[in-house]
């Protein structure tokens, strides 16, 4: 392949398969409500955004078609910090927490591509928990977040279409954390906190379908970001450290790899996305305030990667 000297960092690069994706991200077009913690399903050229923080809770719902956002129906119960996954034209939006803080949520919607109808609850109320896109609308799964606001769960559990099953834990607790995969069978876990005042974590689980094993860790530990792809090319990006930040990393199924920043440091945005790591969608968020703003992420099928000599 082809090869290249970085004379910033003093490292010969290579571009190749299974490095960090050579992507950059663009400008699409903007919410029609501004919003934080909001919850995403679908791909980059056909999301869903639902709910979120105004900072009032909200129930509105917008899809997207690869260049415009456009409202639809709400949600039956308006709330933040919840888990979404799916497509399109259908989606599940599970848990959260509405206003007061305080409640946290057990309730499911189910989304049929024209309006949401609720189903059967998980088993334990939280907010601040992951999935993206972790299985589809009848299969799927949803792991961490908070049960009480100040500490962080593993708690893991199954959807079939009709119903919620405990499964195996996380081996890290938290809560804010990141997650992605295309099957409720494999998927990826990164980030987020045990508990508050403790500080963003950098790990990262893998699930194989009954459990969860831990792996290498992000470069930049943080919450409240997006993630897509699957548990061997996914992306990683925006979140909160000790501030919102821009960070973008390409997972290739053993390591995180530092790439093309976003335009806009927030956290609590909405991401969709397809099976890799070649194109994502960024929606909404808290930079300095809530935003409307959506960035578009397109990359190559090759990679980079750093060389080294002994």
């Amino acid at each position: 392949g082809q090869m290249y000297y970085n004379s910033t960092t003093g490292q010969f690069k290579a571009i190749k398969d299974g490095g960090a994706p050579i992507g950059t991200w663009a400008s699409g077009g903007s919410l029609n409500t501004a919003r934080g913690q909001i919850g995403g399903a679908g791909t980059r050229d056909a999301a869903l955004a639902f709910a979120g923080t105004t900072p009032g809770v909200t129930a509105v719902t917008e899809q997207y078609d690869g260049s415009s956002w456009t409202e639809v129906n709400d949600l039956n119960t308006a709330r933040r910090h919840g888990a979404g996954l799916g497509t399109q034209t259908a989606a599940i939006m599970a848990s959260g927490y509405s206003d007061p803080a305080s409640s946290f949520m057990s309730q499911v919607e189910s989304w049929n591509g024209t309006s949401w109808t609720e189903v059967a609850e998980v088993n334990t109320a939280r907010s601040q928990l992951a999935s993206k896109n972790a299985g589809s609308s009848t299969a799927g799964l949803i792991f961490g977040g908070t049960p009480d606001g100040t500490n962080g769960t593993g708690i893991t559990e199954s959807w079939n279409g009709s119903a919620w099953t405990e499964v195996n834990d996380l081996n890290t607790s938290r809560k804010e954390i990141m997650g992605t995969g295309i099957t409720y069978t494999a998927a990826l876990g990164f980030g987020g906190k045990p508990s508050d005042p403790q500080a963003y974590v950098a790990n990262t689980e893998i699930w194989d379908g009954s459990s969860w094993t831990e792996t290498a860790d992000l470069n930049t530990a943080r919450g409240q970001g997006g993630g897509v792809g699957s548990t061997t090319s996914a992306l990683a990006y925006a979140g909160i450290s000790t501030a919102n930040v821009t960070n973008t990393e390409g997972w290739n199924g053993s390591a995180w790899t530092e790439t093309n920043d976003m335009s806009t440091a927030r956290r609590g945005n909405g991401s969709a996305g397809g099976p890799s790591d070649t194109n994502a969608l960024a929606f909404g968020g808290y930079s300095t305030t809530y935003v409307n703003t959506t960035e578009e992420w397109s990359a190559d099928d090759f990679d980079i990667t750093t060389l080294t000599t002994s």
